[in-house]
């Protein structure tokens, strides 16, 4: 029934410890990694120099392609610069736009040499008001230089990085305000550079990822080289045929997050495989950018947030070419950011049974910024929304009790050695043995076959009790409302803390709520709209037929008209909903539901 993939072993190793903690561990050892990333380039370079390594449509919709050995020579190029700066020992780079190749050889010349990096999420320069977010980043990154693809795009925030540091360097590639990339790629590159290279070692920092956490401002995730290459090991030997066949990845995902960057961005470079950038995303005008891309390039591995495959479903079933060119190579769909609705799941397995006459593997597990991001893979076919699967390679997983729950907690060479600058948020995060505390909830499958996997059981701090004493699941109900209401509901906060029953506040999809009512209408009015009232009324019959208790049976529910507002971190850069903020901010709503 399903493609017959070559996937790693599974076997799972339990052990319970007189404390009541249990440990688990994959029987497969982990094997041999690089000491730092970019082995990986000029090994590429040298044994397949002319294949592509990426690429990126122009003004003129052409790919322009870079292949390894002319990245190679351009990271050494803007390597080359970097050095004439003489960077102080606690200056850093700064990325603030989307992907682009430049953004990419950036990246890559800073860790060539061993200088810290980070890309910073555009929404903090572009949909801020005050830039608050930005600001705070930037004083914890102190840049001697920072770039932005467009000049005139990002002109507000690298101005706020010339306020603040006078002497930084700004560049960009179109509409420069101060430094032309040009520059940097036409710099003559000397030994120095090797020379720079070799120092770099495995504790050296990389990059440095910002994640938004549940509260309060950004903390940057410290990425070391050891962290990188161990976990683009372990994810490699999760899923051997990464290594077995060069893989082709058309991906939109942001940089500025691990599963963009770390995750696939990394597996091409390790892998010596070939990554388009795709300038799309889940938007009705993005899709479509995704979609003319998928006409032409045949992934072999495939990778999105939930939204995405969901809108890309109405174009595989009305162009049989594009399902055709979709499905022809691939070997898995991956997701990850939220869960998976099992319409949406079971609708895509539809579609590869039509195309190729089997099905395609749909994988997740479960990871974080901190684990670099990878740490447990559901990576074997008959996979279901929820299941997060077994350990990578070389990670000890410890699950310790928390009330009713177990939380997961990961020490491993992938897993980040702390906050950077943040001495007191790093104490916090790892406990007396050196493990880091996920703040995730899971339990077994089969307490008996841990090889069978692990399941989501929501996140401890967002878990509350009624005025009865009775635990809310927020993760798990948080998920089965998305499910049951897509495509209408796109998201859902869960209140009822210290109340009698549970509320919901509903964050709709517009342009799924316009289909439902057959009308042209504002997202205001769409949401108001009587169908869209009747429609939330029907959910929450369907949801409580399952209800078991007050614990799961929803009494009211609210639809969101306001957008999510990441100025008050509602929303975080990697587009997901901060329960807390939303439920702080939005008190007004709060209270309706418990009139």
């Amino acid at each position: 029934m399903f493609k017959n993939i070559h996937f790693g072993p599974t076997a799972t190793k339990k052990t319970i410890r007189e404390d009541g903690s249990i440990l688990l561990n994959l029987e497969q050892a982990l094997e041999e990694f690089p000491e730092k990333i970019t082995q990986k380039l000029v090994h590429w370079a040298e044994n397949k120099p002319d294949e592509v390594f990426i690429a990126r449509r122009n003004a003129q919709n052409e790919w322009v392609k870079l292949t390894y050995s002319a990245t190679l020579n351009q990271v050494k190029s803007i390597a080359q610069y970097l050095l004439n700066l003489n960077f102080s020992a606690d200056e850093t780079i700064v990325i603030l736009s989307e992907n682009s190749i430049e953004h990419a050889l950036l990246a890559l010349a800073a860790m060539h040499i061993g200088i810290p990096y980070t890309p910073i999420s555009p929404a903090y320069s572009l949909v801020s008001n005050d830039l608050g977010k930005l600001q705070h980043c930037l004083e914890l990154m102190n840049p001697r230089l920072v770039f932005a693809q467009n000049g005139k795009t990002f002109e507000k925030a690298l101005a706020l990085s010339k306020n603040l540091f006078p002497n930084t360097q700004l560049v960009s590639v179109e509409a420069s305000i101060e430094i032309d990339f040009s520059e940097l790629i036409n710099t003559p590159a000397s030994d120095e550079v090797d020379l720079a290279f070799e120092h770099v070692h495995k504790d050296s920092v990389a990059k440095i990822l910002f994640t938004s956490g549940s509260t309060g401002l950004p903390k940057g995730v410290i990425n070391t080289q050891q962290m990188l290459c161990a976990n683009l090991q372990q994810i490699t030997q999760a899923f051997p045929f990464f290594q077995e066949e060069a893989p082709v990845f058309i991906d939109w995902l942001p940089w500025n997050h691990t599963f963009g960057s770390n995750h696939n961005f990394g597996l091409i470079l390790y892998n010596g495989g070939t990554l388009y950038i795709d300038d799309g995303k889940p938007t009705p005008k993005g899709i479509e950018i995704t979609v003319q891309n998928l006409r032409e390039i045949s992934p072999t591995a495939y990778f999105n947030v939930p939204k995405g495959f969901e809108m890309l479903i109405p174009y595989f079933e009305k162009e049989t070419d594009l399902r055709s060119t979709f499905f022809q190579k691939l070997n898995i769909c991956f997701y990850a950011g939220a869960s998976l609705a099992q319409p949406v799941w079971n609708k895509m397995e539809e579609l590869s049974i039509e195309t190729l006459g089997e099905k395609i593997p749909i994988i997740t597990g479960l990871g974080c910024t901190e684990s670099g991001p990878s740490a447990l893979f559901a990576n074997w076919g008959g996979s279901y929304s929820g299941l997060l699967g077994v350990p990578v390679a070389g990670l000890a997983v410890k699950l310790v009790a928390d009330g009713d729950k177990m939380e997961i907690r990961y020490k491993a060479p992938n897993v980040t050695k702390g906050y950077w600058r943040n001495l007191e948020a790093t104490q916090k995060a790892f406990d007396e043995e050196g493990f880091y505390k996920t703040g995730d909830a899971v339990k077994f499958v089969d307490e008996n076959c841990p090889e069978k996997g692990l399941i989501f059981d929501g996140r401890i701090a967002e878990d509350f009790k009624l005025s009865t004493g009775t635990w809310v699941n927020v993760g798990v109900l948080k998920a089965k409302i998305v499910s049951t209401g897509s495509p209408v509901v796109q998201d859902v906060v869960i209140a009822g803390l210290d109340k009698e029953y549970i509320g919901i506040i509903l964050f709709l999809n517009a342009d799924a709520c316009r289909s439902l009512i057959g009308e042209e209408l504002s997202n205001e009015e769409a949401f108001q709209h009587e169908k869209i009232k009747e429609f939330v009324d029907e959910l929450l019959i369907k949801l409580n037929k399952t209800a078991t208790g007050s614990s799961t049976r929803i009494e009211k529910a609210v639809v969101a008209i306001e957008a999510p507002s990441i100025e008050v971190g509602e929303i975080t850069d990697k587009g997901s909903l901060n329960q807390r903020a939303v439920l702080k901010y939005r008190a007004e709503i709060v209270e309706r539901l418990f009139e």
